[in-house]
């Protein structure tokens, strides 16, 4: 993600949008209170609506409140979109490609705690999936298998084509072969994961301790 993030306040002007994103060369900014909190993101296409729907003749058809609002708004707090969708730190950034692609935007404001730090953009996604399929496995055998999980990294083979990891072996839980999984998927460049990983026991029905009092004299 971006940390140096450009941003406007709810009482941003129209021009001051234009402005900042021309200057800037971006095509939407989050827009933040006084405490960082983000509370909507204003893009281009939102400043478009504005112009267009100001320009049209004739009255309002129905079904065009959002058009005449933003037609009537002068500042950032009745151009944006709100609530702003938003994604945090640790978010994998195939979550973040998911997201961006199903509401059609492209980028992400990162928050932590409900405050802005950081923005995520599609060039930032793919970026990521361009990672050799070397560094990806390297991630995989010293930072989940050996880091994560204290496995011996000869009881889990890896292979790695393409971004498509492919994982055989043995491990000692049934709980251990999902964690292995998603930690896999979210290394930085994987795209998906086959797994034919075996394991030695099922946990799924293991109760807890019981907890046990003593009392000393």
């Amino acid at each position: 993600m971006t940390r140096e993030v450009v941003t406007a306040s709810p009482d941003t002007s129209f021009k001051q949008l234009e402005q900042l994103m021309a200057e800037h060369r971006i095509s939407a900014m989050p827009v933040v209170d006084a405490e960082g909190v983000a509370l909507g993101v204003v893009s281009e296409a939102d400043l478009l609506l504005k112009t267009e729907a100001a320009g049209e003749e004739g009255g309002w058809s129905p079904g065009s409140g959002q058009r005449h609002s933003k037609a009537r708004a002068q500042t950032a707090a009745g151009l944006m979109s709100s609530p702003a969708l938003t994604v945090e730190p640790g978010a994998p950034l195939a979550a973040a490609a998911r997201l961006m692609r199903k509401a059609g935007v492209k980028r992400l404001p990162v928050v932590e705690h409900g405050r802005l730090v950081g923005i995520v953009s599609r060039a930032d996604v793919l970026k990521s999936y361009l990672r050799s399929d070397a560094d990806i496995l390297s991630d995989i055998i010293e930072g989940v298998i050996k880091g994560s999980m204290w496995l011996d990294p000869q009881s889990v083979e890896v292979a790695v084509e393409d971004g498509v990891v492919r994982m055989r072996g043995e491990v000692d839980r049934r709980s251990d072969v999902g964690i292995l999984g998603r930690l896999t998927l979210s290394v930085e460049g994987v795209i998906g994961v086959e797994s034919s990983v075996t394991f030695r026991f099922d946990d799924r029905h293991v109760a807890p301790p019981r907890e046990q009092r003593f009392e000393g004299g």
